[in-house]
């Protein structure tokens, strides 16, 4: 289990499209300090959702959640100059594309934002070894990325074993996220493998009782 304090970071994916501002509020309201941001453009992943006009319009409406902003794009490293202009916080790319990683994390730090390396269930843990101790965050989706409201892939375990074996073997800090079909039985058999960052979208916007659920989340 990580020694982090978990997190919850609520997805906007799961909001209500007609008016993010009161999805963004429900976050805000229930004593939550990270929203979740799945940015997808149509080609990495078959779905299309948010762009950087979104995020700026969050701030310009008097948002100061911490923006963690994830990249489901086929050219990310296009792009990060202007989400964190448009006010991310943290700014994750998938290590599938054909891109130069190191430089594109690098260039997120320059630009004054914190850093996350993503793998998809099919890539294994490996893949990230050459950028790990270069990362804020790692992110292991547990779901296809694409869709919200996918069942979550226990096969995804194993991976957060490893990758939490490997943070703890080389004394690095980064933060160990899961991303997919995530509540609360699933997130306490993530933080029993080692993450400490949870995605919520589904089930935290169904919880009746939004403080109860982020409550039960803070006891894992």
């Amino acid at each position: 289990m990580s020694a982090l304090s978990p997190i919850l970071a609520p997805s906007l994916l799961a909001g209500d499209h007609a008016n993010l501002a009161a999805s963004v509020s429900r976050v805000a309201d229930a004593g939550l300090d990270w929203l979740h941001l799945d940015l997808m453009d149509g080609h990495f992943v078959p779905n299309l959702t948010f762009g950087p006009e979104t995020l700026a319009a969050l701030r310009r409406a008097g948002c100061r959640l911490f923006f963690d902003t994830h990249l489901m794009l086929a050219e990310p490293h296009r792009y990060i100059d202007a989400f964190a202009k448009a006010g991310a916080n943290l700014i994750s790319v998938h290590i599938e594309p054909s891109c130069d990683h190191a430089a594109t994390l690098a260039r997120i730090r320059q630009l004054g934002c914190q850093n996350g390396i993503v793998l998809n269930p099919g890539t294994p843990a490996e893949a990230i070894l050459p950028v790990l101790d270069q990362v804020d965050l790692v992110l292991v989706m547990t779901v296809q990325p694409g869709f919200g409201g996918q069942p979550f892939r226990r096969d995804m375990l194993p991976k957060l074993r490893q990758i939490d074996t490997w943070r703890r073997q080389r004394g690095l800090k980064f933060r160990l996220e899961v991303d997919g079909g995530i509540d609360l039985a699933t997130g306490r058999e993530c933080r029993e493998a080692g993450a400490d960052t949870f995605v919520a979208g589904t089930s935290f916007y169904k919880a009746t009782d939004a403080r109860e659920f982020v409550a039960s989340f803070a006891g894992l």
